[in-house]
């Protein structure tokens, strides 16, 4: 008796970590699955280095470096689901995220959904394979700065390197062309009070930006592909 009630205080107290983590955090971990994966969504706005408007919907990059790092080192996770659809935010922050998933050894699929503005570019590409819904849309447009600007040389010389940094991940972890992902940043027909394109989910896939077109189900099954070619590779 006193092993039942124990056994089930632990699958309480697993079930009350979970929800905490899906509240809490936007993640979530399969239990009863094919493959062990890791959920983690990406959305509103990416908050960095200053703490947003309590209106906001936010995804803390200190919440999410840490998780990033807990998937990586844990065995048990054999995948990780990135589900995006932000607004941007803080560029440097986002970057660190992009860089990270970029440079994970455990299987990553991002999935685009609703949208993937500004910096969500660099994170939908971060991953091994991109995935975009069709009703879904990618926002390119230059760097962007609030607040006190200093109308300085060097300003523009900083705004100029951050860009670059941006174009070149983008282009190195996609099939995207420098010169097309440039053209479309600094599009001024598109876009009523703002310098920039909007690409919808085919038109991204089309240009290199994304790799495929398709939803949860493609996603899924591209990760657990991935999964097992992996682990035939280690056999």
């Amino acid at each position: 008796m006193e092993m039942k009630d124990k056994d089930e205080k632990t699958v309480t107290e697993e079930k009350n970590d979970e929800s905490k983590l899906i509240e809490e955090m936007g993640q979530s971990i399969s239990q009863n699955s094919k493959h062990l994966i890791h959920c983690l969504s990406v959305i509103g706005q990416i908050e960095g280095h200053y703490v947003l408007a309590e209106q906001n919907k936010t995804t803390k990059y200190e919440h999410i470096i840490p998780a990033l790092v807990a998937i990586e080192q844990d065995r048990s996770v054999e995948g990780l689901l990135i589900i995006l659809n932000t607004v941007g935010g803080d560029v440097e922050a986002g970057l660190a995220i992009a860089e990270l998933i970029a440079g994970m050894k455990t299987p990553t699929v991002s999935l685009v959904v609703g949208g993937g503005h500004s910096i969500g570019v660099p994170l939908a590409v971060s991953a091994k394979r991109s995935f975009i819904v069709p009703s879904a849309s990618m926002t390119i447009h230059p760097v962007r700065m609030n607040g006190t600007v200093l109308g300085v040389p060097q300003t523009l010389s900083y705004f100029d390197k951050m860009q670059d940094r941006i174009i070149n991940f983008v282009t190195a972890n996609s099939s995207i062309s420098e010169e097309d992902f440039r053209s479309l940043m600094m599009n001024t027909q598109e876009l009523v009070l703002d310098v920039g394109s909007v690409l919808e989910g085919g038109k991204a896939v089309e240009l290199g930006l994304i790799d495929e077109l398709g939803g949860l189900s493609n996603a899924m099954e591209c990760l657990y592909n991935i999964i097992e070619n992996s682990e035939k590779r280690y056999l």
